[in-house]
């Protein structure tokens, strides 16, 4: 990446902010008790620093920081839309009915392996893993409480399975980009993921399953869920038509509606149903918009899962993403980011170790710049000539973006995705990281495939049947 009239960043100087923000994350949030926010910012301040030093000026950045914010603005706007659904439809008794049902449906024994699956379909069909965490995932975290499963586990497995929805659906966002950054076809991409994402979900399911078999030895604590199904009933009226919103949600997303107003759709429903359902009145709906819903039923089961939502529940998610908008930025405006995945490229003298460096790369910028889309952008801009020259087919590279960049994202707390998942589900990433299964696999796999070769296509494999057509 030339940048005329500057001086190049090194590597050296490159992996200042970088040290700076690992320091400072492990001291304030370890030692000092305090939130990622302002390591972040401080790591952006040093990174500045860096960046004048090297001829940039602070407008050039400001405008890097501007444009990065562009890309997460959607993500944004999505995320406090979430925040509404999450309390009117608390309020309109959907969650809890979900709630309900469900744990007189699931037993502990399957429960992990239909959560995958039944989060795999839903993501699958919406193409966002935040709609189908937002949703079902907190009414499968309630469920998961009530047959007495940790939630940690829980998370894992609602992780698990939106993240395969979402890389596999035509209708996300990211499965979209990474064939663009790769100069890829859209199914030519969903299609060649099925080798890496396949297996991993079929380990992931063995793996759940296996955890599930502990606790399907145990006896269910009948007790604690009538307990919580009465809790449940005192407050609500639950009825299987409050399942409709979910539902049609699900629905106006496959009729390809853009995601923003097919969520303010739901959040309308949400709305209509409490008033229809629970008898709330304008100022209830409102406010359990804005402010969430207030959970008030002394079993401290239902109280601590269902006192959540809002829009205001999601600023401190939001200015987490625009602290870590603003450090991405600078760090890709300035050059950073591109001087450690050159550095990084020096090593990649076979395919297996340019696939090693593309995952390395992805998952590298979704720790530093914290943010899903630069995962995929980056590596792709700098990747696809490289992968060009060694013959590799465009597909091997989107998918490789995707194996490693969307699917590491929630993992991380101060990236976009972790910090969504982190409040929405109420689960630390860091908890829930050792049970998120096909996360964790996912490129493993791709690094297995990119050392044997296996499915790594070569654009001249496919030469005879381009002719043909």
């Amino acid at each position: 990446m030339e940048l005329k009239g500057k001086r190049k960043i090194t590597i050296g100087a490159a992996l200042i902010p970088v040290v700076f923000l690992v320091v400072a994350l492990f001291f304030t949030l370890k030692h000092f008790g305090g939130d990622p926010h302002i390591p972040i910012l401080a790591s952006a301040a040093v990174a500045t620093i860096v960046a004048i030093t090297h001829g940039f000026t602070w407008g050039e950045l400001e405008n890097g920081v501007v444009e990065t914010i562009k890309m997460s603005m959607s993500a944004i706007l999505i995320l406090m839309i979430i925040g509404m659904i999450i309390g009117t439809w608390i309020l309109a008794g959907v969650v809890p009915s979900m709630i309900y049902y469900g744990l007189q449906i699931l037993s502990p024994g399957i429960f992990l392996v239909a959560t995958t699956l039944i989060c795999a379909i839903v993501s699958l069909a919406t193409g966002s893993s935040w709609t189908t965490a937002g949703t079902v995932g907190i009414a499968l975290i309630g469920i998961g409480q009530g047959l007495g499963i940790p939630v940690e586990i829980v998370a894992g497995a609602i992780i698990s399975g939106a993240y395969f929805g979402d890389k596999m659906s035509p209708l996300s966002d990211t499965t979209n980009l990474a064939p663009s950054m790769a100069g890829a076809d859209l199914f030519d991409h969903i299609r060649h993921m099925i080798f890496t994402t396949g297996p991993s979900l079929i380990i992931a399911l063995i793996l759940y399953g296996i955890i599930g078999m502990k606790y399907a030895g145990n006896n269910m604590d009948m007790a604690s869920i009538n307990a919580i199904l009465e809790g449940i009933q005192s407050q609500f009226s639950i009825s299987p038509l409050l399942l409709i919103p979910p539902i049609l949600v699900i629905a106006i997303v496959i009729l390809k509606v853009p995601a923003i107003p097919g969520l303010i759709g739901g959040t309308l429903l949400g709305g209509l149903f409490a008033a229809m359902f629970q008898g709330a009145g304008m100022t209830e709906i409102i406010g359990a918009a804005h402010y969430g819903y207030e959970s008030a039923t002394g079993i401290e089961a239902i109280d601590s899962l269902l006192s959540r939502g809002g829009l205001d529940s999601m600023m401190w998610t939001v200015s987490l993403i625009l602290c870590a908008m603003a450090f991405g930025g600078i760090m890709e405006k300035a050059g950073m980011l591109h001087a450690i995945a050159e550095y990084i490229l020096k090593f990649a003298n076979s395919t297996g170790s340019l696939v090693l460096s593309t995952i390395l790369t992805a998952i590298a910028i979704n720790l530093v710049a914290g943010d899903q889309y630069l995962s995929i952008v980056i590596p792709g801009r700098m990747y696809k000539e490289i992968y060009d020259e060694k013959g590799l087919h465009p597909k091997n590279l989107s998918r490789v973006l995707e194996d490693s960049g969307t699917l590491t994202s929630p993992l991380v707390p101060w990236n976009t995705c972790g910090s969504f998942m982190w409040k929405t589900l109420g689960v630390h990433p860091f908890a829930f990281l050792p049970y998120a299964f096909l996360n964790l696999l996912n490129p493993l796999v791709s690094i297995f495939y990119g050392y044997t070769g296996i499915t790594m296509e070569k654009v001249k494999d496919i030469e005879p049947i381009e002719q043909d057509a």
